[in-house]
């Protein structure tokens, strides 16, 4: 990892949503700059709540959530080939590490 990749911006956040039988049902997790992970799961099913939690993530995980996205080369990915998000479902990732940033909706 550069030394960029190690101590520059880091942001991550996945979004995961389904309309459906029970309604707007969601997964959201993010990963800010400060250090803190938000987590949020709403669920209709059995009349379940939404459940939101968050909590302050040391710096030795923050350098290894990076480490796994250097080497997974998602920055590297181009979404142009996958499916368009639909009425039913979509996902979304964005992530910001160092000077680079991407953002994929299917």
């Amino acid at each position: 990892m550069t030394a960029e990749e190690e101590t520059g911006e880091f942001y991550l956040r996945y979004y995961v949503r389904h309309k459906g039988k029970f309604g707007h049902e969601f997964f959201e997790f993010e990963f800010r700059p400060d250090g803190k992970l938000r987590y949020a799961n709403n669920s209709n099913y059995k009349n379940d709540t939404m459940i939101r939690k968050e909590v302050f993530l040391t710096p030795a995980v923050l350098k290894e959530c990076r480490r796994i996205i250097t080497e997974s080369e998602i920055m590297r990915e181009d979404d142009n080939n996958w499916p368009e998000p639909d009425r039913v479902g979509r996902q979304e990732l964005e992530i910001v590490m160092g000077n680079e940033h991407i953002s994929f909706t299917t």
